[in-house]
């Protein structure tokens, strides 16, 4: 199956996520502040792809009828 622009926003968006969630596992902020604003992007990315997952289903649930 092709990939949609789902996949390629979903793709990316996880990727940006991962990066992040590395850079604070190997110790990279370097202080709380920065800790603190990783982990605001981490949870925001997280958000933004549970959006992503919700808009999916729903356009393919459209798509069924």
């Amino acid at each position: 199956m092709a990939k949609t622009v789902f996949d390629v926003l979903k793709d990316q968006v996880g990727e940006q996520r991962s990066s992040a969630v590395d850079f604070l596992s190997q110790g990279g902020p370097k202080d709380y502040a920065e800790y603190r604003e990783l982990c605001g992007v981490v949870r925001g990315l997280d958000a933004t792809l549970s959006y992503m997952e919700d808009l999916l289903r729903s356009h393919m649930d459209d798509n069924d009828d």
